[in-house]
């Protein structure tokens, strides 16, 4: 290489490093909205909320951290809306199970695919589910449930709190794996279904284990065990399906950020170390497992978009054979 091309490359890659450091210390330039698919007010808002809060200083206090609400659709509108959006990083998503990972199956046409529409930025962590039932039914862990399931046909039940949703598909993959048929329930939300387990009109339920946690303290639902697969913080005593000989069965709702297809690998790690240093913070750590979450210990971008892809592949099976659809 002679005088001229070694200046000219040396050139190049002062520009290059330049560049890319100019990105880094631009980043964020403008607000930077935090997009919520669901409603204001529900746990997901919640979480949401206490993360805007503390990125904002973890980006360095150069812009404001807006939480914006859009539902509707399952969660689709908020995940369209984010799959349009600049890929510059100031549009990112507090994403569940639903966008990323069921509502692909669950609906004929949705307006993203949650592999190809986003860049994963990290894997917040996940709400497990639990499997309780009346105390009237007369088994005192998943082993006897189900042999109780098999002896006595149709006697089961299970409420769900609609189609489609992470407390159907649990049921439906339990029956898939543990080879039962308890009978599926729909209701129009959380609160009907528990009304009518805690009365007694339906058996049991796969529902999250922060709804489910008074009712087992005080007697009136007995715990089986967690869907998840390592035990909840929740009810460290209480052993996973999976550890109690129901082979590959895990179901939680789980949490991540992601942003638009095609964000700056700089910007994308710009979020995550922020993230990674909002996670760290005690008084963050405690609300959010104060809402139940169960923080994850693999928060590198390519992770979370290796365990999106899988997740998709395994609701896909799960949607198909539960008949399940949102439209």
């Amino acid at each position: 290489m002679n005088s001229i091309s070694r200046r000219t490359f040396a050139a190049y890659v002062g520009a290059a490093t330049l560049g890319l450091a100019h990105a880094q210390s631009t980043f964020p330039s403008k607000p930077v909205s935090l997009v919520v698919p669901y409603a204001p007010g529900g746990p997901t808002d919640a979480m949401a909320r206490i993360l805007g809060n503390a990125l904002k200083p973890a980006l360095g206090d150069k812009q404001p951290v807006l939480v914006e609400n859009k539902a509707g659709a399952g969660a689709n509108i908020g995940a369209e809306f984010v799959a349009r959006s600049e890929p510059d990083g100031h549009t990112i998503m507090f994403g569940t199970s639903a966008p990323l990972a069921i509502n692909v199956s669950l609906y004929s046409k949705i307006g993203y695919d949650p592999v190809r529409s986003f860049t994963p930025i990290i894997y917040l962590g996940y709400l497990p589910n639990v499997l309780v039932v009346h105390p009237s039914v007369p088994a005192k862990n998943v082993q006897e449930l189900i042999a109780y399931g098999k002896s006595n046909p149709g006697k089961l039940s299970y409420a769900s709190s609609g189609s489609g949703a992470s407390s159907h598909l649990a049921g439906v993959l339990f029956n898939l794996r543990a080879g039962t048929d308890f009978q599926h329930i729909p209701y129009k939300g959380t609160g009907p279904a528990l009304n009518d387990l805690l009365g007694g009109q339906v058996t049991m339920s796969f529902t999250d284990v922060m709804t489910a946690l008074p009712h087992i303290k005080s007697g009136k639902l007995k715990v089986l065990g967690v869907t998840t697969a390592a035990r909840s913080r929740s009810l460290p005593d209480v052993p996973t399906v999976m550890q109690q000989g129901v082979a590959d069965y895990d179901v939680s709702v789980f949490f991540a950020m992601v942003g638009p297809a095609g964000m700056p690998a700089d910007v994308v790690q710009r979020l995550n170390s922020a993230f990674v240093t909002v996670l760290q913070q005690p008084d963050v750590r405690q609300r959010l497992e104060a809402q139940g979450l169960e923080l994850s210990r693999d928060q590198k971008p390519e992770q979370l978009g290796a365990f999106i892809q899988s997740e998709v592949k395994k609701w896909r099976e799960v949607v198909r054979v539960s008949g399940a659809r949102a439209d």
